[in-house]
């Protein structure tokens, strides 16, 4: 739920194995998508469900990461900011919102900023059930026009003096069917790769967190020193290098 992507993992019975490659839900049943690696699995057999929890630990990051994500960006933008669509995988997070502009890059920076100094509060992450107007009561975010029932799965964390929340000083509120963290320091980092145009009146952010997020920086640090070497220049100095190779060249060109 909420963007997630369904788990992975395997089911054991005494006469076979079966590896789970995914699940949905249908109608209020979880299916299952699996094959059979060994033996065979027959109906009634006795079985025991193990969950791929290092995936799923990542897909918990990116989802608590997108809840953060949400608020930081309405702090940043405005009120008008509205979810339009996300995606929680293992090894990304995508996320849509209503906005008619693209992000400057100081926008850009102060969103990354504000949703890492959240995971840095390392807070515990809290879930409660409760009807939807009790939700709303306390500030809780939900998705225009999906349909609750009476009992909606309400996710709160990080510490703010924002007045929502029983007390007044949550960060964000969300209703909300997915899997989270127990803590938003286990997110462990947070880097915003990209952020572009989706549709009319739509942005697209996409981000990564815990280890994907370090070694995207890594990577960019061993390219950004691969052309320090070529340009014999350093740090700061590298754009305004290649602005005047680009100025040369145009010139000879000329």
């Amino acid at each position: 739920s909420g963007g997630q992507v369904g788990d992975k993992g395997i089911i054991k019975t005494d006469g076979g194995l079966a590896r789970v490659t995914d699940t949905k839900k249908s109608q209020g049943v979880i299916i299952h998508m699996a094959h059979v690696e060994s033996g065979e699995i027959t109906k009634g057999s006795a079985a025991v469900l193990e969950v791929d929890h290092a995936r799923r630990t990542a897909i918990r990051a990116n989802h608590s990461a997108t809840h953060l994500l949400h608020e930081a960006l309405r702090e940043a933008l405005g009120d008008h900011v509205a979810q339009r669509g996300s995606l929680n995988a293992p090894d990304r997070l995508r996320f849509d919102f209503s906005h008619n502009a693209g992000m400057s890059s100081a926008e850009v920076g102060q969103v990354e900023k504000d949703v890492n100094r959240f995971i840095q509060q390392n807070t515990p992450v809290t879930t409660r059930i409760m009807t939807p107007d009790d939700a709303r009561a306390i500030g809780a975010q939900a998705l225009f026009g999906e349909k609750y029932g009476d009992e909606v799965r309400v996710v709160s964390m990080g510490e703010a003096d924002t007045g929502k929340g029983p007390d007044g000083q949550t960060y964000s509120i969300e209703l909300c069917g997915g899997t989270h963290v127990a803590r938003t320091g286990d997110i462990g980092m947070f880097v915003l790769t990209s952020e572009s145009a989706s549709s009319s009146g739509v942005r697209r952010i996409e981000a990564l967190t815990g280890q994907a997020a370090l070694d995207h920086l890594r990577d960019r640090d061993a390219t950004l020193f691969d052309v320090e070497g070529l340009l014999k220049a350093k740090g700061t100095d590298v754009s305004d290098r290649v602005k005047a190779l680009m100025d040369e060249r145009k010139a000879l060109a000329k």
